[in-house]
């Protein structure tokens, strides 16, 4: 039909939808054969421009001003009680405060952290669903899980900021007879494959921190990995059903000092101050073995730089309390907050390359 003309100047609208001409609208509607005009009538007009007024905007388009207006949902990657669930919640809390919503923190184990990560990535980029990861998730699976994974962590999501650094130990059950480094080496060439170790999921620090020390040492034990990550390693290695293990001191060290476990090494650069009879890895004659793991947030790749920079700052008004700092180091969580969320994603992207470039050279595959 063709268009009724106007003496009006016309507003022209680019792609389909509604055009002002004056007196009439004319809707342009998207055909094989081209783009084609139709009048309506003023009743008409009035319902299709409400329409379109109506339409929910992109993320991009949304003010940061008034962000959330809905509660948030915080996905970890791991059972309950292990150092990413304990900073995420202790974080999620103060979150709920200052931004005046719900900030909920779901717990998602499974496939060495890379369900919540897809889940995360896959999510509407709003700023409504985040996620808290580690140097596992977020740097090695890139790597470790190129095959399965249907995300690449490093391109698909983005980082908010950096939250704390942990240090990790060699934890094994109260009963184990090693006492040292060189002990455990010991028992491993006596037996060897015999002497199970715990860690997090097939490719996460803890498994290749161990890798790394079986390489050097020239042992072999056998790896038994767990899903939920400190949550789930803690029992085993009580139980001696995987009597060591590289376990983040945040978790570790209220079983250490109950006598449920003992720490034969730390992966510290120095003695800490908690554990000032363990010595270091460096100290035993393994300097550059084990991982003192970062805890960050991430959010779905192409959530609005403005909701970024104000998740960040609340992030940051939280981590730079220092009464938080102070609860938080009780806790063996050294905050460590990344000075931008662009520093934060920068490392991640540096620290993805290095993992990739030492499993080549090491010739570790995950199977």
């Amino acid at each position: 039909m063709m268009a009724r003309k106007n003496s009006h100047p016309q507003r022209r609208f680019h792609g389909t939808g509604p055009v002002n001409t004056g007196g009439e609208i004319m809707v342009r509607f998207a055909s094989r054969s081209g783009t084609r005009l139709r009048a309506l009538p003023g009743i008409a007009a009035g319902i299709l421009f409400a329409a379109f007024a109506a339409s929910p905007l992109p993320a991009a388009a949304q003010s940061a001003d008034s962000f959330p207006t809905r509660p948030i949902k915080v996905l970890v990657p791991y059972a309950p009680g292990g150092a990413t669930d304990i900073i995420a919640r202790i974080v999620a809390a103060k979150l709920t405060e200052s931004l005046g919503q719900s900030v909920l923190v779901e717990n998602r184990p499974g496939a060495s952290g890379n369900l919540a990560l897809e889940a995360v990535a896959k999510a509407p980029a709003d700023g409504y669903t985040l996620f808290v990861g580690n140097v596992s998730t977020n740097t090695i699976n890139e790597n470790t899980f190129a095959s399965q994974l249907q995300i690449k962590p490093s391109r698909d999501l983005v980082g908010i900021a950096k939250l704390v650094e942990i240090p990790h130990i060699i934890a094994t059950t109260a009963a184990f007879p090693a006492n040292s480094v060189a002990d455990l080496i010991a028992l491993a060439k006596k037996d060897p494959g015999k002497i199970n170790y715990a860690s997090a999921g097939l490719g996460s620090y803890p498994h290749l921190d161990m890798e790394k020390l079986m390489k050097t040492a020239g042992i072999q034990m056998t790896h038994i990995p767990y899903k939920g990550g400190a949550g789930q390693m803690i029992p085993a290695i009580i139980s001696g059903e995987a009597p060591v293990a590289f376990l983040n001191l945040s978790s570790a060290l209220p079983h250490v000092r109950s006598g449920r476990m003992k720490a034969i090494a730390t992966t510290a650069p120095g003695r800490l101050a908690e554990l000032p009879n363990v010595p270091t890895m460096a100290e035993q004659g393994f300097p550059g073995i084990g991982t003192n793991a970062w805890q960050g947030m991430f959010a779905p790749a192409a959530t609005p730089k403005p909701i970024i920079d104000k998740i960040y700052q609340s992030v940051a008004a939280v981590l730079s309390n220092p009464e938080m700092k102070e609860q938080l180091a009780k806790q063996m969580l050294d905050v460590t907050l990344s000075p931008s969320p662009a520093q934060f994603q920068q490392l991640v992207e540096k620290e993805t390359r290095a993992w990739g470039d030492f499993l080549r050279e090491a010739k570790i595959k995950i199977e």
